[in-house]
């Protein structure tokens, strides 16, 4: 393979796969290194065969994990076969690199047998994801036991065989039921994940049954009522297939990146935004979650209108910079207004202006900051229609605010708001189909630029 052809498929198959990674150069490389190996400072060297003269330079911000190179060993692998087939057709050549991530994916989880069997399942999960059953779509959970192996047997409990048929649809939900297959495909039983013992994972909130129960030995493989695929191992969501694209979590690449570049802020806030994030990504509401930075909160509220504003501290400073604003010649005519308006204490103003949402909002978060509230009660706050915007200490600062959004904003309300808070600190906009897009500012280049993208 050219070293330009490698360079477009390292851009635009391995790079999305790996949140935050880019390419940092390229070194001189001899018949003796291998395809894929680790460099200095958190980066692999990646070239397309035993041949090649170079290997491109591979970053990011978070060491890559042993999983994370053998995955893109197995997918370099099978990429250069493709290439070495000599085919033309550029759609063809792009779904044989479609197949090889999903198989390299399958091989970096688990041994050539039970690869093989994950990919099947994959397959048939994939069919169910384009049906329906009595005209609903379709949910299923299957754990892929690689611990166990029944051999060859003779009955008709094989996957392939089962999992085409209509009464299968009812096995299973997905979230806290599954039917578990050993490493060849045949059935072993039905798992009620609900009973797994209480341990740590890395998740959205709604599979964390699956999660736990999936350690080392065990995956779990889920299909959405969406027609998403999730594969989930050592307690976490590893890949996720979502509108035809594998997708690697890279969880703490991310929550490092939330930091934006600054030691200041609590890794405990970072997390909660993060997976609030994910919890509101497969909850498939959409949302919107500013996070802003320690410098810029000011500037920030002149975007918040004063009757979502959930903290009195805030309250103050915003009640400043409306009489301020209402002083200028261009406004005098209303300064009487405003200044009456904000002439009260904070708790009377909720109650003049008829601030229900922000009163009953006060109430349920009642004081505590936002890595302080149950991930449950997070997901349904920031899938309200506007924005939560939280400080760096995790103060709420608003939720479902209607955001003042600057001239010349493009795309829908989420999007818009998104972008405009973007210039004070990051900003994630969560779609209704799941994808999550941070913004940040970069004031040495002095426009947005995009911070991350998780499928």
């Amino acid at each position: 393979m050219e070293k330009t052809s490698f360079k477009k498929v390292v851009e635009k198959l391995i790079m999305p796969l790996f949140t935050g990674s880019y390419i940092g150069g390229e070194e001189i490389s001899s018949s003796r290194d291998s395809e894929v190996a680790y460099g200095k400072q958190n980066s692999l060297l990646i070239k397309p065969n035993k041949l090649a003269d170079y290997r491109l330079v591979l970053k990011r911000g978070q060491p890559f994990k042993m999983l994370e190179l053998n995955l893109l060993k197995s997918i370099i692998s099978e990429i250069n076969t493709i290439s070495e087939l000599g085919i033309e057709d550029e759609n063809y050549i792009r779904s044989l690199q479609d197949q090889a991530i999903e198989k390299a994916i399958c091989l970096s989880l688990s041994d050539s047998d039970t690869a093989v069997t994950m990919q099947g399942i994959i397959t048939e999960l994939s069919k169910w994801a384009s049906r329906t059953y009595e005209g609903k779509k379709v949910e299923l959970g299957i754990i892929l036991n690689q611990s166990v192996d029944n051999g060859e047997l003779a009955d008709n409990s094989q996957f392939s065989k089962i999992m085409n048929k209509d009464f299968f649809a009812l096995l299973s939900d997905g979230k806290d039921s599954f039917i578990e297959f050993d490493k060849k495909g045949n059935l072993i039983g039905y798992v009620q994940a609900g009973k797994a013992r209480q341990i740590q994972t890395i998740t959205p909130y709604v599979f964390e049954n699956i999660a736990r129960y999936c350690s080392e030995k065990k995956i779990g493989i889920v299909l959405t009522e969406n027609g998403d695929i999730l594969i989930f191992r050592n307690r976490s969501l590893m890949f996720s297939k979502r509108l035809g694209v594998w997708n690697v979590y890279s969880h703490e690449e991310v929550i490092q990146l939330l930091a934006n570049r600054g030691s200041y802020s609590l890794k405990d806030i970072r997390r909660s935004i993060y997976y609030t994030a994910l919890d509101v990504s497969y909850g498939y509401s959409g949302g919107c979650l500013i996070y802003l930075n320690k410098d810029t909160v000011e500037s920030a509220l002149s975007h918040i209108n004063a009757h979502d504003i959930l903290d009195e501290s805030y309250y103050e400073i915003k009640k400043k910079q409306e009489i301020a604003n209402a002083s200028k010649l261009y406004n005098l005519h209303s300064l009487s207004q405003v200044e009456e308006m904000f002439s009260v204490s904070y708790s009377q103003f909720l109650v003049d202006q008829k601030c229900y949402k922000a009163q009953c909002l006060k109430k349920i978060i009642d004081g505590k900051k936002f890595h302080e509230l149950s991930r449950k009660l997070r997901q349904e706050l920031v899938a309200m229609d506007g924005a939560t915007v939280v400080d760096l200490d995790g103060t709420i600062i608003a939720v479902g605010a209607i955001l003042k959004i600057e001239a010349g904003s493009e795309g829908g309300g989420r999007l818009a708001a998104a972008t405009t808070l973007a210039k004070y600190g990051i900003a994630i906009k969560i779609s209704q189909d799941g994808i999550l897009k941070a913004f940040y500012y970069d004031k040495k280049a002095g426009k947005l630029k995009s911070l991350f993208t998780v499928g």
